[in-house]
């Protein structure tokens, strides 16, 4: 077990980095302005002994439960979740410890404005109200500029957004600060903080595989990834992203304490060589944004409709909201976005429908048959071809 050499952040009354103990977070899934449903959240997560809490906020009116959910739990510890409304950030920072923006996101908003100028804006907001803040790049939505100048490299493109960031909270004179690098493939997570920690090995990471999908697959690639990091002294603090009911997500902490515990006694797992070389469904966690909360009833039935396909290596999304849900459903063989009422079929980039989502796992099944039909026939084709070449070698002997 190597030890850690970051530095020190102050998350309210937690610290990571340095020798502090590694610290586990998650995330509330309800609608921010459902304040029962969140006020449930936050008591399970924090029956669960979550360590820091995400709460997401996206508009004015999730401004205002945020305040009213804060006087109902003086002394939890917050993260807020900025996602597309950068300019909420003075606004929140009063009420929270720590404050996420994605550099993806900042890219889309108010174009006659550089990065820049918004990243200082937020750095603004968290200096006056002692706030840290977490720098979160998701594979799913790397800023644009940095997919084109790493066309063929995406760990490369997460990664350099994020040293960027970094060193312009620097020049802002901000420290506070911590790193996420997420994506739904456990590797290149691996890749990607590893290649970061050498870039910048003073800057605190937070871990995390992003849709890892529903347990126990999503459990074993969050392992796979916090393992080989943590293990090599790379890693502060962590959030085990699971596709759990709203009830289940405190889960997700218990799961965490679990992996850090074996890391800790050298319990490590072995896990097979092809583990992932079958299907591959990658699912969001749930949050805020999602728009129906059957999404997640439907991730639990895709995988067992899937079943009879486990041999096939095919990566299928099942993302529940806009923000993630175009880049990861990009990237998957098949891809199912969640919407309110309809749900988008994607196979790779091209949208093939949408449908209600009494339709859509009939709909999904003809494309995996199809699919499978042709991998099948390419594979009849090799054999037939390589015997073909063998007879040709064996008559000219």
């Amino acid at each position: 077990m190597k030890p850690r050499k970051t530095r020190k952040v102050y998350i309210g009354k937690v610290t990571i980095g340095g020798d502090a103990p590694i610290a586990v977070q998650s995330m509330t899934a309800t609608r921010t302005q459902d304040l029962e449903a969140t006020a449930r959240q936050i008591k399970i997560l924090e029956a669960a002994q979550a360590d820091v809490i995400r709460i997401a906020v996206d508009s004015e009116q999730d401004v205002v439960a945020l305040r009213t959910l804060r006087q109902q739990f003086p002394d939890s510890v917050w993260s807020v979740d900025l996602q597309e409304n950068y300019k909420l950030a003075p606004r929140v920072a009063p009420l929270v410890e720590k404050i996420r923006y994605n550099p993806g996101h900042l890219f889309h908003l108010e174009k006659n404005k550089t990065v820049r100028e918004k990243v200082e804006f937020i750095v603004n907001a968290a200096k006056d109200n002692d706030c840290a803040i977490r720098v979160g790049v998701n594979g799913g939505s790397v800023d644009p500029d940095y997919k084109e100048r790493y066309k063929d490299d995406s760990v490369a493109a997460m990664v350099f957004s994020a040293v960027d960031h970094c060193q312009m909270l620097d020049e802002m004179g901000f420290e506070n600060y911590c790193v996420s690098l997420k994506d739904s493939d456990a590797q290149k997570v691996i890749d990607a903080n590893r290649k970061f920690s050498k870039e910048r090995p003073d800057v605190p990471l937070h871990l995390g595989v992003t849709e890892a999908g529903l347990p126990p697959d999503g459990i074993i690639k969050t392992r796979i990834a916090f393992e080989q990091l943590i293990s090599a002294g790379i890693g502060d603090t962590i959030r085990v992203s699971l596709t759990l009911p709203n009830d289940d997500k405190g889960r997700e902490v218990q799961v965490g304490r679990e992996i850090l515990k074996d890391i800790a006694a050298r319990r490590f797992r072995s896990v097979p060589e092809n583990f992932l070389d079958g299907l591959n469904i990658i699912a969001c966690p749930s949050c805020s944004r999602v728009e129906n909360e059957k999404f997640v009833d439907l991730a639990q039935d895709v995988k067992k409709m899937t079943e009879y396909a486990e041999k096939y290596k095919l990566t299928i999304a099942v993302m529940g909201c806009r923000v993630n849900g175009p880049g990861e459903t990009d990237d998957a063989d098949l891809g199912l976005w969640c919407g309110p009422t309809r749900v988008n079929l994607k196979k790779g980039t091209e949208t093939l429908g949408s449908y209600s989502y009494a339709e859509i796992l009939a709909q999904l099944k003809k494309e995996i048959d199809e699919m499978i039909r042709v991998k099948n026939g390419s594979r009849h084709r090799e054999r037939s071809e390589a015997v073909g070449i063998a007879a040709g070698q064996f008559s000219s002997q």
